[in-house]
This record gives C-alpha cells, sequence and structure tokens, in this order.
C-alpha cells in the first residue's frame, strides 16, 4: 500500500513539473519590449536611462507595429508592446493580448516628406505639397523610387498613403513606390540614396544625418499619429508596469522631445 501511494504521489508531483504553467520571470530577468522601429533612437537612450537609475535592463526589439502584433498573437514573450498607431494596438487589445487598465496614449509624431542629402537648411518646406503635389512629386522622383513604408500594413506607410490620397498626389506616384518593411527601412533607402525621395515620420529624419525634410505633411492629411503602449497580459515581469510608467514620466520626456516626439500629457496634468 505505503509503495503503490508513492507511486502515485510520485506520478502526481511529475505532472505538476510537466503541466504548462505560463511565464515566470525571475527578479533578475530583463524586460522585453517589442516598439515600432521609429522609436529606436528616443527609446534606446530613455532604457539606458532607467538602467542606470534603476540597475534593471529592458531588452528590446524593433519591427513594424504590424509584425510586434502579429508575434505577440504567435505567443512572443513580449512584457510590453508600444505601436506607432491605435489601429495595431486595437488589434492586439480585441485579441486579448493586452493587460487590463495598462493601455495608455504615450506620444505624437508627425510626418514628412525627405530627400538624400545632409540638413543645410535650404530646402523650401512648400517644395512638394503646394500647388500641384502630384505634378511635383512626379517631376523629383524623375524615373526613380519614393521610399514608403508597406502601405496596407505598417503604420508609417498607412498615414504615407492616407495623405497623399487627400493631397491628390497619390494616383501619380503610387506606380513608383518602393515599399519596405518597416520606416526605418524605407529611410535607408533614401538615406543610400537609393530613393530620390520617401515618407517618413519627423523624428526618423531628426535621427539620420544623410536626408533632410523638404516638407511636412499638414496634420489633417492624415489620421494622428498615436503611439499607444501597454503592458501583455502574458507578461509576469513586475517591472513592466514600472517601466510604463517611468516613459510617460518627467523623466524620459526629454530623450523622446529631443528626438521630434510630442509627449502626451497623462489626464489631469497640464502640458
Amino acid at each position: 500500500m505505503r509503495l503503490t501511494r508513492r507511486i502515485l504521489a510520485a506520478h502526481f508531483l511529475a505532472s505538476l513539473a510537466l503541466a504548462p504553467l505560463g511565464r515566470v520571470a525571475r527578479a533578475d530577468e530583463p524586460i522585453v519590449v517589442f516598439a515600432a522601429a521609429s522609436l529606436k533612437n528616443a527609446l534606446d537612450d530613455a532604457a539606458t536611462a532607467w538602467t542606470r537609475a534603476t540597475g534593471k535592463t529592458a531588452r528590446i526589439s524593433y519591427a513594424g507595429s504590424n509584425a510586434l502584433a502579429k508575434q505577440i498573437e504567435a505567443g512572443a514573450p513580449a512584457d510590453l508592446f508600444i505601436s506607432a498607431d491605435r489601429a495595431w494596438m486595437d488589434y492586439a487589445d480585441r485579441a486579448g493580448l493586452l493587460k487590463a487598465g495598462s493601455r495608455i496614449d504615450l506620444l505624437r509624431n508627425a510626418l514628412v516628406l525627405i530627400a538624400p542629402g545632409p540638413k543645410d537648411g535650404t530646402a523650401d518646406p512648400q517644395i512638394a505639397l503646394a500647388p500641384d503635389p502630384g505634378s511635383t512629386l512626379t517631376r523629383i522622383l524623375g524615373g526613380g523610387r519614393l521610399a514608403m513604408a508597406t502601405i496596407d500594413a505598417v503604420p508609417a506607410g498607412k498615414y504615407g498613403r492616407a495623405a497623399l490620397e487627400k493631397l491628390g498626389a497619390w494616383e501619380a506616384v503610387k506606380r513608383q513606390v518602393a515599399q519596405a518593411e518597416n520606416v526605418r527601412a524605407a529611410l535607408l533607402l533614401v538615406a543610400r540614396g537609393e530613393a530620390p525621395l520617401g515618407i517618413v515620420y519627423a523624428t526618423d529624419a531628426a535621427a539620420e544625418p544623410s536626408v533632410h525634410v523638404l516638407a511636412t505633411f499638414p496634420a489633417d492629411s492624415h489620421p494622428p499619429i498615436v503611439y499607444p503602449a501597454a503592458v501583455t497580459k502574458e507578461s509576469r515581469n513586475p517591472d513592466a508596469d514600472t517601466l510604463l510608467a517611468y516613459l510617460r514620466g518627467p523623466d524620459a520626456r526629454g530623450f523622446f522631445e529631443r528626438q521630434g516626439f510630442t509627449v502626451v500629457a497623462q489626464p489631469g496634468a497640464s502640458q
């Protein structure tokens, strides 16, 4: 009898060991952040400062927001997700991937038209947007390509197409669009001189010395560019909420503003 009980107990303990218990974070485990590619410079700086202040670390993966949301849905072990638009955060929310009550609007951005070459201060900010954006863009492009992030999935590409459509320029240039997997890849095409024009975020243009801004698209030509952030439902790292609060707070604000982002004020706070 005792032997039988011991065997049953051993099988029970073994079944517990094999049962899926979900993600369990160690005290020293880095926070895994999935963030839109356009955040790289500012978020790297903010995360480095947070590490210096707390001794804790963050491991950040950058890609298009669409790819990141799909990876989280497929089970990728992310603790924090920062999207470049509300649509992909909405997608994650509908799929039940977010921790309830953790979602916030973190940042805003602007959309710009860029060309290769250093920032020498000689660009005309209206050169490509008036009076006939389609004809002007076609003339500048010649036979070259207009670099954009994927227009039907990546936020920067969707914003760019919306702006061109609103300005009446899309039909004139759509056959010359070179689609890249994310906004930083589109930026690189222009920086290398492989495309004479590109559409990226203002913050991307600020981060790359080999391009300059020809024009800023009117804010009303595309949906508001908002970066929401949230802790994932499967996160077991207690520092995920702490890092998100830090990114929203005054200590991180300067890193984002120096890169050209606008920090969204907390409810009830003054700008």
